[in-house]
């Protein structure tokens, strides 16, 4: 048995899951609706509180799906609850974020700004305190879209492993090179 997907998941008070003819999972919380189709084969059961996953056979691929489903339907039940939040740092002389409602304004070294749309199911944070570097924070409920679009944004100039600058996580260790050696 797949060790993670064995365990149950449990349901807090304030959350109901619900399981569609479909194997489709729904989640509802305080903070939203999220929902994800399971494969068919895997069996979802709702009982007692906790969410059970089980699979037909011992296949590679049933076995690979039993733990994701698990992971996946873990992380729908903490997104409702307490949701996700990504913090990323900007690291150069002059870079600059500033937002407008869901449209983020990026001056990251170029020749132009960047302009980049959030999807409305996310929060947008920017700050700019004296002395530290400008900060962006995203916030929401979906793990998987707060994750791809931080690291979007963190795509758009990746920190470079000389000097560091570049767009970075909040607490990110890079891995620095040492640069030529002084005259002879």
């Amino acid at each position: 048995m797949s060790r993670i997907g064995k365990q149950p998941v449990i349901v807090p008070a304030g959350v109901t899951v619900t399981v569609g003819s479909d194997n489709v999972v729904t989640v509802k919380g305080p903070k939203g609706e999220l929902k994800q189709t399971i494969d068919r084969d895997i069996k979802v059961e709702v009982k007692d509180g906790t969410v059970n996953f089980s699979r037909p056979t011992d296949q590679i691929r049933h076995r690979a799906l039993h733990g994701l489903y698990r992971a996946i339907t873990a992380n729908l039940v903490k997104g409702v609850t307490e949701g996700y939040k990504k913090n990323l740092e900007l690291v150069g002389v002059g870079f600059k974020a500033s937002h407008q409602g869901n449209l983020l304004d990026l001056s990251l070294g170029f020749s132009h700004n960047i302009v980049f749309e959030i999807p409305k199911e996310l929060k947008l944070a920017t700050a700019q305190e004296k002395g530290q570097n400008p900060t962006i924070s995203l916030e929401g409920i979906d793990k998987q879209l707060v994750g791809q679009v931080a690291a979007k944004i963190r795509s758009l100039r990746k920190p470079e492993p000389y000097k560091g600058k570049g767009v970075k996580y909040a607490g990110e260790q890079l891995r620095r090179k040492a640069g030529k050696a002084a005259g002879k």
